[in-house]
């Protein structure tokens, strides 16, 4: 796999992760709305992990990158 390939592969990845976070978050808010709580608690977290998750690769991609 060349490097045009590689970074390619790591954007849409990280894009991925992004849509998976607004996904949880849109989920958590339905739940919210529908007084369902636990749920929504629980698809915020998720949000929030994936959220998390999608930074983390992105900052490796930088670190990779400089060197």
């Amino acid at each position: 796999m060349n490097k045009e390939q590689k970074d390619k592969k790591e954007k849409i990845d990280l894009i991925c992760f992004l849509v998976a976070s607004i996904i949880f978050y849109i989920v958590s808010i339905i739940n919210f709305i529908d007084k369902n709580t636990s749920t929504g608690v629980v698809f915020l977290c998720l949000g929030l992990a994936s959220l998390c998750l999608s930074s983390t690769h992105r900052n490796n991609d930088k670190n990779n990158k400089k060197s």
